[in-house]
């Protein structure tokens, strides 16, 4: 019966709608967002409410718009994504589940009048809805979109005849759309959220992002209605704010509103610390229901004011790094290069990782979360970054130094099928399938972030090139510095980041000491990149010898 009803309002809509905006019309925000021509797709996407739902347990419902939903989809193919799609990340699945309801281009109004009622039928005593919803109230009342909602929280009405449609309407304020969810919410037992818009890609005159007036809007109801209220809105503007300009650019994508894959992901951590830091007594048992509240990170015993150095890589810098005839990374012996007296290290790198797993894969925040200032962080990647995009292992990154990026659909590896367009939201962050979107970076723009994280948190950041390989074209160590040399430099010229060039240190030093791939073969195991002890070892001595060549604050923590 659910989702007969919600298939009737979906293809009803559609029936209004599509004849208004099939040419795509403009917002007073200069954003053209198509998703009402495509309702019945978007319906295959939208969870039928309260499906989500196991046993008895509770249903926590998301009600928005493209800033929570982005897309028809809501599956990124557009390189942006609604903070709903992470909502799940930071609920306990045994306890609750999390329900997506939004749509993008929905405004309050829209929404309550089109969409709401399967959900409202849906809500069961214990239930949660969390009300964000508001970047589309404005705009005319009775064409086009006629979704704008009277400003402000007070009684006023407004009735209007839809010009396309003739239909007869009673526009409300925003805060009286915002009384009608909460009433409704409680009439079924549920709980009720007001919680404030994610901020925009806009500074006021200081600098800063500029905060919705809608937040007051919602206080005020929130405090007279007696729901709790969350200020997302303040709490991921002060995470923009914080950020280089650079970085809060990137948190969006394609206008100033939607947001990328970051954006999304840092408004919905904001939403659930939110949850977790209010005294509001009426939220504890949804706050017993949060988890992954706690960002990642090390655990570094700081009593001593040692500075750490983290060496973050692939298989290069950490491997087996156990028996003395295996596999070992530098990582794993740079105790030999530096004073652990003076300072503590840190070996963050993972086998097999590109820039680009090693950040989708939250190992990146992981040491970023960790640091302090007067830390350093040597960034050696490279071997595992050009290859295949699409295609598992999922870590190819663009070849180039140029800030650029591209959304690619993932394929499923050759030979085999691929699943389609499947969106199950209960998958980790970090988990990636064939059919998935993913917006990928450009090589040189993953070790940009990397260096701007750094700075950002006042520890200093060295790029470290890739190791040389065993392959001796011409009788001479191979370079690659036509390629991954030249975007190191690029970037390092660019950003003003020290550059240790590892790579022709230790091939200056084999082709001087070996000369040949036979003679060589002792610094290297099993392959033509894995390195041998007595490789890593020479690795170490390498980035130890061009810290102190470029005359890095790092070299005063090596051994004499």
């Amino acid at each position: 019966m659910k989702r007969t009803v919600a298939a009737a309002l979906m293809m009803g809509l559609a029936t209004v709608c599509t004849a208004q905006v099939r040419n795509g019309v403009e917002d007073v925000n200069k954003v053209v967002d198509n998703t009402f021509d495509s309702l019945k797709i978007a319906q295959t996407a939208r969870p039928v409410p309260g499906s989500s739902r196991r046993g008895n347990h509770p249903v926590l419902f998301l009600i928005g718009n493209s800033t929570m939903r982005n897309g028809t989809l809501g599956n990124g193919n557009n390189g942006q994504w609604g903070w709903g799609y992470f909502a799940h990340e930071f609920f306990d699945e045994n306890q609750i589940t999390v329900e997506n309801q939004a749509l993008g281009g929905m405004s309050s109004r829209t929404f309550y009048n089109r969409l709401w009622e399967p959900i409202r039928q849906a809500i069961r005593p214990g239930d949660w809805v969390i009300i964000s919803i508001g970047h589309n109230d404005n705009g005319p009342y009775d064409s086009g979109r006629a979704r704008a909602s009277i400003p402000g929280v007070g009684d006023d009405t407004l009735n209007v005849v839809i010009q396309e449609t003739g239909q007869h309407e009673t526009v409300y304020t925003y805060g009286g759309y915002m009384r009608k969810y909460i009433n409704d919410v409680r009439a079924q037992g549920g709980n009720p959220i007001l919680m404030s818009l994610t901020p925009r890609d806009a500074f006021d005159d200081n600098g800063k992002i500029v905060r919705k007036p809608h937040t007051q809007w919602l206080m005020q109801v929130a405090a007279e209605e007696g729901v709790p209220f969350i200020d997302q809105n303040e709490i991921s503007g002060q995470k923009l704010d914080s950020y280089s300009k650079w970085k809060e650019k990137y948190h969006f994508h394609g206008d100033h509103i939607h947001t990328s894959r970051f954006g999304a992901m840092m408004n919905a951590r904001s939403a659930a610390e939110g949850i977790a830091a209010s005294r509001n007594p009426a939220l504890r048992p949804l706050q017993a229901m949060l988890k992954n509240i706690e960002l990642p990170q090390y655990d570094i015993d700081r009593t001593d004011g040692r500075p750490v150095v983290f060496i973050t890589g692939d298989s290069t810098v950490k491997n087996e790094d156990k028996e003395k005839d295996g596999m070992w990374g530098w990582g794993a012996v740079a105790n030999t290069v530096f004073d652990e007296s003076k300072i503590q290290i840190v070996n963050a790198a993972q086998a097999g990782r590109s820039c680009r797993s090693y950040l989708r894969e939250g190992r990146w925040d992981r040491v970023y979360n960790s640091l302090r200032p007067g830390d350093f962080v040597l960034i050696e990647f490279g071997h595992n970054d050009i290859g295949e995009i699409e295609r598992p292992k999922y870590r190819g990154c663009i070849a180039s130094s140029a800030d650029t990026c591209h959304v690619y659909k993932m394929q499923a590896a050759k030979g085999q099928s691929n699943n389609g367009n499947v969106i199950d939201q209960r998958m980790k962050v970090t988990d990636v399938h064939p059919g998935d979107y993913e917006m990928v970076y450009s090589f040189g723009w993953y070790l940009r972030k990397f260096i701007d994280d750094v700075r950002e948190k006042g520890a200093t950041p060295i790029i470290v090139s890739l190791t040389p390989r065993n392959e001796w074209p011409g009788g001479k160590i191979e370079r690659r510095n036509d390629t991954y040399g030249r975007w190191y430099r690029d970037v390092c010229e660019e950003t003003g980041c020290e550059f240790v060039d590892l790579h022709n240190i230790t091939a200056d030093f084999l082709d001087r000491k070996c000369g040949s791939k036979e003679k060589a073969s002792k610094y290297f195991k099993r392959d033509h990149t894995h390195t041998s002890l007595l490789g890593a070892k020479t690795n170490a001595k390498s980035v130890a010898q061009g810290l102190r060549q470029i005359n890095s604050k790092l070299a005063a923590f090596l051994k004499k």
